[in-house]
């Protein structure tokens, strides 16, 4: 059998689209919880969530999670196209189960993580945070 270079480039691009899933539609801030949570209600304190009221530059917003005695934090950015931020996890040689980092804010909207303790329940914590354009208020 000969291929054509057009069929051997659709070949290629088919074979391309199977094996890439995460091009598919991004998940839910829903289904992301569902996942983490395993179907687990989610309660409040014991993690602290510090992030700007509003945020002059959506580019890179600081975030910080601190959550002691925690396995595992998962951040969420509930207006983006992509809400999950980042997942990390924690050893037993971990000094602290504290994360900090900036991440891209799309618009306006909240930001949440969650917190898997390590006797396995969930906390949670939520802030708004205000994304301006240009630093003017929009």
């Amino acid at each position: 059998m000969t291929l054509s270079r057009r069929e051997a480039l659709w070949l290629a691009l088919s074979g391309l689209a199977v094996a890439m899933p995460g091009a598919s539609l991004a998940a839910t801030v829903e289904e992301l919880t569902s996942a983490f949570t395993g179907g687990a209600a989610a309660g409040t304190g014991g993690i602290t969530l510090t992030t700007p009221e509003i945020a002059e530059n959506g580019n890179t917003v600081p975030v910080e999670v601190d959550a002691p005695g925690a396995v595992a934090i998962m951040l969420l950015a509930s207006g983006n196209p992509e809400p999950a931020v980042a997942t990390f996890t924690f050893g037993p040689a971990a000094g602290s189960q504290r994360a900090a980092t900036r991440i891209r804010l799309a618009k306006t909207q909240d930001v949440i993580a969650m917190a898997r303790m390590a006797d396995g329940s969930i906390v949670q914590a939520q802030a708004t945070v205000k994304v301006t354009i240009g630093g003017c208020g929009g």
